[in-house]
């Protein structure tokens, strides 16, 4: 999740809550009503956002690492399409000869 997300989100929350607390009234919910149920919606929220962040730092699907996995998935495939066009670019006797050496040296 980027940090203009976590703002919007945050803002959002805000403005639910001050909705929540400002039409309470309307509805016959009396102030102390209306902030009550203000505050149970955020904490509810609060707590509903810290759970999913514990789950996803257990699973391993955090977003840094989910970066992590897409580079190193990358790097590697080009590190290994070099890795083969200068094989290729070797004559028959040097492939054999580093496949010779590789199984020996594995």
């Amino acid at each position: 999740m980027t940090k203009g997300k976590v703002v919007q989100i945050g803002l959002l929350i805000t403005l639910l809550g001050t909705l929540i607390y400002q039409l309470g009234p309307q509805f016959g919910i009396d102030n102390f009503t209306a902030s009550t149920i203000s505050n149970f919606v955020l904490i509810v929220i609060v707590i509903t956002w810290v759970s999913t962040y514990i789950i996803r730092v257990f699973n391993g699907k955090m977003t840094f690492m989910e970066q992590r996995k897409r580079y190193r998935k990358e790097y590697e495939k080009i590190v290994n399409d070099k890795l083969e066009s200068k094989f290729n670019l070797l004559s028959r006797e040097e492939q054999e000869r580093l496949m010779e050496d590789l199984e020996k040296n594995p």
